[in-house]
């Protein structure tokens, strides 16, 4: 007789090729849409065992009661700060994650949007096709050589040390600690570090133990020639400070594939010119998404043949 798939539910958005790689190990349950993931979990949730989501989308404590044969629950990148870890583990559910698998990916984008708004790149672009010629424009600032500083020196923050390094910058970073054999300069504390800086990267995981960590006294410490960038999760930078500085001109610029109002755009923030904006799609290309795929393959045929997963939460 063949063995049975074990019944996965994905409730995240999930291309038709990156279904198809999943379907030949597990019985597929696609449920992205709030309506499609109450039915399912209602209708299915005796028989599903591993539950695949995203940070943003998590899993609640009252889900997985609704599903008594839940083993497994992974988060496709390597956010989880919706996902009701301890409830999970008092369960005794399994978690994992795809830590690492879009690591270069972020941080590319990361530089993409720092240097899009320092180069003042999407405005040049727009006075350009005007026919404007650059002797009637302001100069935009240079990027190399300055100073970078990283909020959350992680799998991504330490990739985008190295592509600042590229640039030739000085590096400082702020962290619950101070990391050993790390050539950079640690800030214990996040205004210090924002004073010091020309450019604030925020590349920390979200969840309340990091809301509006970057706040109106980490942006004026930033100053008026700083550029913001954040990668993370919006609830990192508190919006209604970040409005107020770009009205004010406490900082110079900010760029953001991230915010509080996703999937809506952040209204409070439309009408400034020196803010570059991208729908949170830091970690997503072809190649990060399949990696990611792959990762959670692993995680989850290895947890059904007894194993431990690739990348615990």
């Amino acid at each position: 007789m063949p063995t049975l798939r074990p019944k996965l539910l994905v409730l995240n958005f999930m291309a038709d090729v990156h279904q198809a790689m999943v379907t030949p190990f597990f019985d597929l349950i696609y449920a992205p849409t709030a309506d499609l993931r109450a039915a399912h979990i209602a209708t299915d949730g005796s028989a599903i065992q591993v539950v695949l989501t995203i940070g943003s989308v998590g899993l609640t404590a009252t889900e997985m009661d609704a599903m008594p044969a839940l083993q497994l629950v992974c988060a496709l990148g390597v956010g989880f700060e919706n996902i009701d870890l301890a409830h999970a583990r008092a369960r005794g559910v399994v978690l994992a994650n795809g830590a690492g698998t879009n690591d270069d990916c972020v941080a590319d984008h990361a530089m993409a949007l720092l240097l899009a708004v320092v180069r003042n790149v999407p405005k040049l672009d727009q006075q350009c096709r005007q026919g404007l010629w650059r002797d009637v424009l302001p100069l935009p600032a240079s990027v190399s050589h300055r100073r970078m500083g990283i909020v959350g020196l992680g799998g991504i923050g330490h990739k985008v040390a190295q592509r600042a390094q590229g640039f030739g910058m000085q590096i400082g970073y702020h962290g619950r600690k101070q990391q050993e054999q790390v050539p950079h300069r640690y800030f214990a504390d996040l205004q210090s570090l924002a004073a010091w800086a020309d450019f604030l990267v925020v590349a920390t995981p979200g969840g309340p133990a990091t809301r509006h960590l970057v706040n109106a006294e980490v942006l004026a410490a930033l100053g008026a020639g700083g550029y913001l960038v954040n990668v993370a999760r919006g609830s990192v930078v508190d919006t209604a400070a970040l409005a107020e500085a770009l009205r004010s001109g406490q900082i110079a610029g900010a760029g953001l594939d991230v915010y509080e109002s996703e999937p809506q755009p952040p209204a409070a923030l439309l009408d400034f010119d020196n803010l570059v904006l991208t729908p949170h799609l830091g970690g997503w290309s072809p190649q990060a998404i399949e990696a990611s795929v792959q990762r959670f393959i692993e995680n989850a045929t290895r947890h059904f043949a007894g194993q431990p997963v690739v990348s615990p939460i």
